[in-house]
Order: C-alpha cells, then sequence, then structure tokens
C-alpha cells in the first residue's frame, strides 16, 4: 500500500462509520416518534436511510478490504451480488432524493392542499417506481454480466472489462442509466428547489415590508431591539438559501466527479489514474453519510427527537446511578451497625 491507498483507506473508513451512526440514529428517531412516522416525507427518509445502511454494510467494507489488500475480494459470484447491489442502491437513493424534493415542492407551493395532493398512498406508488426502476438497471447489468470487480474504484461495480465484448450495448446501457438517475434527478433537484426558493424569498419580501412598517410606527424602540429585528430579517433571507444549497450541493459535488469518471472511461482509450477513480467513489460514498445530517437530523423534529431519548437515556442512567449509591450507602450503614456488634460477640 502507497500513501494514497492508506489515506482512501482511512477515509473509506470514517465514512462507514459517520454512515453507519447516523443512519442508524434517523432510524431510531423514526421508530421512536409517532409524529415523524405520520407524515409522507418520513417514508421516503425510512428509504433513503434503507439503503444508506445497506450500502455501508455490503459495498463500502468491500472497497475497503479491495484498498487494503489491492485484490479482488470474495469470489465472482459474490462480487456480482455486491455490485448489483451497488448499482440498485445508487439508483434507488438518487430517485429518493428526486422523489424528496418534489414533496417539498409541494408543500411550499400548495400547503393549504398538500394533504390532498401528497399522501401515503402516494408515497408507496412513487417508491414503489423507484424500486422498479433501480431493480430494472441493476437486473440487467448482472444477467448480462457487465458487474464485477472494477481495479478503478477498488469496488465490485460496473465493469467496462467484462463488457468488453457487448461494446456499443454497453456504452448506451451506462449513458442511459447515468441520464435516467443523475441527470434526471439534477434536473428535479434544480426544478424543485428553485421554485421554492422563489416562493420562499417572495415571503420573505412580505414579512420584511411587515416588520419595517412595524420598526417605523414603533418610534420608542429600543435601539438594540431594532437592530435585532434588522438580523433576524438578514438571516431569513439566507436561511432557504443556504438550504437549498445544500441539498444542491451534496448531489452535485458526491455523484458528479463518479458520473463523470463513468463516462470518460467509456470514451477514452488510455487508462484512467486509479487514485482519482478510488476518489470519485469515496465521493459518491460521502453523499450515504451526509444525507441524514443534510434531510434529517438538522430538522427540528428530529431534533426535538434526539434531545428526547437523550434525555431519556441520561435521566434513566441517573437513576439508576442514584439507586446504586442508595444501595451501596445502605449497605456501609448495615456494615456499620453490625461492626459493634461483632466486636461485642
Amino acid at each position: 500500500m502507497d500513501a494514497a491507498d492508506i489515506v482512501a483507506s482511512v477515509l473509506v473508513l470514517g465514512i462507514i462509520v459517520v454512515s453507519l451512526l447516523s443512519n442508524v440514529v434517523v432510524l431510531i428517531c423514526f421508530m421512536y416518534s409517532p409524529e415523524i412516522r405520520k407524515q409522507v416525507p418520513g417514508l421516503f427518509i425510512l428509504n433513503l436511510t434503507f439503503c444508506n445502511l445497506l450500502l455501508s454494510v455490503s459495498n463500502m467494507p468491500l472497497t475497503l478490504i479491495g484498498l487494503i489488500t489491492t485484490g479482488h475480494p470474495g469470489g465472482s459470484g459474490f462480487c456480482q451480488i455486491v455490485g448489483f447491489l451497488d448499482t440498485f442502491l445508487t439508483t434507488n437513493s438518487m430517485l429518493t432524493m428526486a422523489a424528496l424534493s418534489i414533496d417539498r415542492w409541494v408543500a411550499v407551493v400548495f400547503p393549504l392542499s398538500y394533504h390532498s395532493r401528497i399522501r401515503h398512498r402516494d408515497a408507496v406508488i412513487a417508491l414503489g417506481y423507484t424500486w422498479i426502476h433501480s431493480l430494472c438497471f441493476s437486473t440487467v447489468a448482472t444477467c448480462r454480466s457487465w458487474v464485477g470487480y472494477n481495479h478503478l474504484y477498488a469496488s465490485c461495480t460496473l465493469c467496462s472489462v467484462r463488457a468488453k465484448g457487448a461494446g456499443t450495448q454497453f456504452i448506451i446501457f451506462t449513458v442511459v442509466l447515468h441520464s435516467l438517475t443523475f441527470l434526471l434527478t439534477l434536473i428535479v433537484l434544480c426544478v424543485t428547489y428553485l421554485k421554492v426558493l422563489k416562493v420562499a424569498r417572495f415571503h420573505c419580501k412580505r414579512i420584511d415590508v411587515i416588520t419595517m412598517q412595524t420598526l417605523v410606527l414603533l418610534v420608542d424602540i429600543h435601539p438594540s431591539v431594532r437592530q435585532k429585528c434588522l438580523d433576524e430579517q438578514k438571516q431569513r433571507r439566507q436561511r432557504a438559501t443556504k438550504k437549498i444549497s445544500t441539498f444542491i450541493g451534496t448531489f452535485v459535488v458526491c455523484f458528479t466527479p463518479y458520473v463523470i469518471t463513468r463516462i470518460v472511461e467509456l470514451v477514452t482509450p488510455g487508462p484512467i489514474n486509479p487514485h482519482w477513480g478510488v476518489l470519485s467513489k469515496c465521493l459518491a460514498y460521502s453523499k450515504a453519510a451526509s444525507d441524514p445530517f443534510v434531510y434529517s437530523l438538522l430538522r427540528h423534529q428530529y431534533r426535538k427527537t434526539c434531545s428526547l431519548l437523550a434525555n431519556k437515556v441520561l435521566k434513566r442512567s441517573t437513576f439508576n446511578s442514584s439507586s446504586l449509591r442508595i444501595e451501596n450507602n445502605a449497605r456501609r450503614s448495615d456494615n456499620s451497625s453490625n461492626a459493634p456488634n461483632d466486636f461485642l460477640t
């Protein structure tokens, strides 16, 4: 192993740990909070969490083993199963992000009719489509034996070496796969979230007008209170932009290098630097670690549920420690009361 492989191995290990812990926390919050389970976006987040967890325990460890051993981890059949999961889970998670963005768009643009437009049945239908879509592409790739260990990415995934005999068919398949997953999801994210941003800015302007009118009428207001209102007004404008930039930005940063490398691999006759291939794969993996924070754990309901769980655990541990302390004190008192009797006898 050279220095680059060691750094990549540490990076993959860190992604595995963060992804497992954060996605498990999201799953615990979903199971604990009936309020989260009752909401339609909870189904999408549950599906995204399932994909991220399965990716963290199946594909990421094999990439780590491949980097450490610099060889083929497992047999050919096992690698094909993992390659099937790689295509299925990545496609499924991308389409789920698109479904989440559509849900947010309907909630913001049509707030009064949201519950009649987006119901649990609609969410189940959308998730059914994401599963069928993902299964079709991953099944075709597996049946055509186009998945295997790819040394460029040090992982079991779509392998151009195994598809040399297919030629044009594999190129068409790869282009269609990334067009109907990555490109489609990116277009949906940009269109829906930019419309959400437009509505959010419109509401901010209305609130700003009301705030300024109130500040003008309140002549005797203290300057510090006036400044606080102006600061909150500025933060309100920036909040929506930051959130939407995070949604779109994490998707672009994590998946774009990997998809571009895939396309370049098809049209470039020369070899691609394997360190770049591993880095692009690590960036794609990092989306599984960032999704819980982007879509769940930074939201108010999940933070509230996490704090309730933490308080419950801390109170229970405090109760156990206090009861243990009382029991120890009782034992000490018993020993002290028995000591004179022992001395007398």
